[in-house]
């Protein structure tokens, strides 16, 4: 209950979801949970859910020649999901990963599209969570095609703080597209330079 409450919080901070509007949501959401190292979805699998993240931290990557490349991590008050996968029913090409023990309230498509017919807001918020999904691919393609490695790793720091402190460094590493000596090189020389 206590994980419902949370993402009924959540849904009251979106200003059009009205209280009718959450009541007919909440009969369908569940809930799972995750021990650490446990994949929410691997490739070749469809992604039959969306999950809210109350308790948590997840990894988004794919293999390349044999090496993981992160691409996203998804931190509580955020979704998981294969976004491609979930709206179109089509095998992902990712796995979705637990870094940590984790508490999801989950969601199916055929959820959501009763939610459209229930209310134009359930249709509005679904296009928020694929804008917003979209918008982050778009700015990691964009941050490495305008951006050196320092800056990503600045971008990421100011962006998303709390990376630091739940997310081993050779993970970040990884999803800012360098090898871990040199994101140790970039840490060390932004610290000496803020010692100055």
């Amino acid at each position: 209950m206590e994980n419902l409450a949370i993402f009924s919080a959540y849904l009251k901070q979106v200003p059009f979801l009205t209280e009718a509007d959450c009541q007919f949501f909440n009969r369908f959401l569940g809930e799972q949970v995750y021990q650490k190292g446990k994949l929410f979805l691997e490739p070749g699998r469809i992604c039959h859910h969306i999950g809210f993240v109350c308790k948590g931290v997840f990894r988004v990557y794919y293999l390349a020649d044999g090496k993981e490349v992160n691409t996203r991590f998804i931190l509580e008050n955020d979704f998981v999901v294969d976004y491609d996968s979930f709206s179109n029913q089509k095998p992902s090409k990712y796995y979705i990963e637990a870094l940590e023990p984790a508490e999801l309230i989950v969601f199916t498509l055929p959820t959501l599209i009763s939610a459209y017919d229930h209310s134009h807001n359930w249709e509005r918020f679904g296009r928020l969570i694929a804008e917003r999904a979209y918008r982050e691919t778009i700015t990691r393609v964009e941050s490495f095609l305008f951006m050196e490695a320092e800056e990503r790793y600045l971008q990421l720091i100011t962006e998303h703080p709390s990376y630091l402190e739940r997310i081993p460094l050779y993970h970040l590493a990884s999803y800012l597209g360098i090898e871990r000596e040199s994101l140790s090189r970039i840490r060390k020389k932004i610290a000496y330079s803020e010692r100055l």
